[in-house]
């Protein structure tokens, strides 16, 4: 496997209009098709007869890209965090269950995430643990707003859970106001929802990790964060510098370097479209922590074949998702 996949979301045939008044429901048509998560509506973004949902369409695409593994991952939209936990919990075995029976005939060129219902850790923790044993998935995908946050104590069983298990957690953003109540409506214009909005989530959820003491606590705890982690390489600075001086920041953190440390104990994907960006990423985190992600068959999936990737990349993502 030369070139690997983390970032590729699926959307499952049979999970579609199980949640009442949920969703999730496809509807339109070819020129003008939709998707509905409660009261959210995503128009423009076709799902049937693309590789988001036709297998084969993925295969065939992967092959044309240069993609040798692809780990699918949920939709954003169908991340669940704020509805009742059990009705959450029942959509994300439905999920799993039936990725598991679509890795089960490609497993040689597809891996998959466990949706987890995250609202309740414990149910999570089991959820994760029957995922990864029983259906052999690679490890859990969650959104970055849902109601405890990652420096809760309660989330201590998860990451525990996933060290037990020797499985990563990524972690990956939703649109804002899809379930939880909208907190910004500038980012309803120019898609900022999904550039600012996803940076802006993905840079909160590193600060609560590392100041909240997560990877301090677990230190061997895999966790990978989407789209290069958002703005953290631009923020690395201002964030060091807070570390070191604001009272809101632990003791053990205002050490000389520990932030830094802390940093790199975390993974990125690779996808944020612009070299200047990796190279102020590497810049903090080195090349040992990066692996290549796509957003395959989404709007900003790279145009050009991927053949010609790093072989880091491959090296670190088979190191992350535990493939000999």
């Amino acid at each position: 496997m030369n070139v690997i996949d983390v970032h590729a979301h699926i959307v499952i045939e049979e999970t579609l209009n199980t949640i009442q008044g949920f969703g999730p429901e496809i509807g339109g048509n070819l020129e003008k098709p939709w998707f509905r998560v409660g009261n959210y509506k995503l128009e423009g973004v076709r799902y049937k007869n693309t590789p988001f949902m036709d297998v084969q369409l993925r295969l065939e695409a992967m092959e044309k890209m240069g993609i040798d593994f692809q780990v699918l991952s949920p939709n954003p939209l169908t991340y669940f965090h704020f509805i009742d936990s059990r009705l959450a919990l029942d959509y994300c075995r439905l999920h799993n269950d039936n990725l598991a029976k679509i890795l089960l005939n490609n497993n040689k060129k597809l891996g998959g995430f466990a949706s987890l219902p995250i609202q309740d850790p414990h149910l999570a923790s089991k959820e994760l643990e029957r995922a990864v044993k029983q259906l052999g998935l690679m490890g859990a995908y969650v959104g970055t707003d849902f109601p405890s946050g990652f420096d809760d104590s309660s989330m201590d069983e998860l990451y525990q859970t996933c060290i037990e298990l020797d499985v990563p957690l990524f972690i990956h953003p939703a649109p804002q106001g899809i379930e939880s109540q909208k907190r910004d409506e500038r980012l309803e214009k120019f898609s900022l929802d999904l550039t600012v909005g996803f940076s802006n989530e993905e840079s909160i959820a590193i600060g609560s990790i590392i100041f909240g003491g997560v990877l301090h606590k677990f230190p061997k705890l895999d966790i990978c964060i989407s789209h290069g982690g958002g703005s953290i390489a631009f923020l690395f600075g201002r964030m060091e510098l807070a570390a070191k001086q604001r009272n809101s920041s632990p003791e053990w953190l205002r050490r000389e370097g520990e932030f830094k440390k802390q940093i790199k104990m975390l993974w990125f994907d690779n996808h944020v479209h612009q070299k200047n960006s990796l190279k102020l990423l590497e810049g903090i985190v080195g090349k040992k922590r990066q692996v290549l992600g796509t957003n395959f068959s989404g709007w900003d999936q790279p145009k050009e074949p991927l053949m010609n990737t790093p072989s880091y990349l491959a090296k670190n993502a088979k190191k992350l998702l535990r493939i000999n």
